[in-house]
């Protein structure tokens, strides 16, 4: 059921009519959306190890640019329901079960990099990072891009907090989705920072932060087998 109650409203126009009369479009961010939003965000998943392990790799600019990744990651699904494949895809068990095991498979293969990475862990913070901008940011698109529950977030959530049903290019998706991108980015941040400022404090006990480098990798390899079990 649509949720009717209305924190904000954000009207916009959309040009004149051929009348001279602007239309006028009425965007609605409910505090249900807010709340229920925020907690999936906080819930640690795989962005969040992804993000808090590039932090401990390089350090708090590595762990931003990781935090971007994954969110430009959220655009794809996005831009799926606002052009109404929502049908598609929920009739298409095919097409989930391809996208299920490619996220299970790269899921595997990120946390036995950064279980074979976090052994030779390299903590001298005047070395300049082996890793490129862009291979961390393209690493967090791909995280998201093949994370079926994003899928199901935008497909079946979503729609839950309009009134009417979603049309083509629909305005009100793409703030809710925005919002959603908006708390995504700022909460991953924080994770950044946090865990930037653990690896500060570690750096005097490498083994330490080699080991919880290499936990943090164990751990996408446990959301791996998770998702292979996972109904759909």
């Amino acid at each position: 059921m649509p949720v009717a109650s209305t924190w904000k409203s954000l009207t916009r126009s959309a040009g004149p009519r051929l009348g001279g009369t602007p239309t006028a479009i009425v965007l609605d961010v409910s505090p249900e959306f807010i709340l229920t939003s925020l907690v999936v965000v906080l819930i640690p998943g795989t962005g969040v190890v992804y993000t808090v392990a590039n932090s401990l790799a390089g350090g708090r600019r590595r762990g931003l640019i990781a935090a971007i990744g994954c969110t430009l990651g959220i655009v794809p699904h996005m831009l799926a329901a606002m052009l109404g494949l929502s049908g598609v895809v929920q009739a298409g068990a095919v097409a989930f079960e391809v996208v299920r095991w490619a996220g299970v498979a790269y899921l595997v293969y990120m946390g036995v990099t950064m279980i074979v990475a976090g052994g030779a862990l390299r903590l001298d913070d005047e070395e300049p990072s082996t890793v490129s901008t862009g291979l961390v940011v393209r690493r967090g698109i791909l995280l998201n891009l093949l994370n079926p529950k994003l899928t199901v977030f935008f497909f079946a959530y979503l729609p839950q907090f309009l009134e009417t049903a979603p049309g083509l290019f629909d305005g009100r998706l793409m703030l809710l989705g925005g919002v959603f991108m908006l708390m995504t980015l700022v909460v991953f941040a924080a994770y950044a920072y946090l865990s930037a400022a653990i690896r500060d404090r570690l750096l005097g006990a490498p083994a330490a932060l080699k080991w919880l480098q290499r936990s943090l990798g164990a751990l996408l390899i446990g959301f791996a087998a998770r998702l292979a079990v996972a109904d759909r």
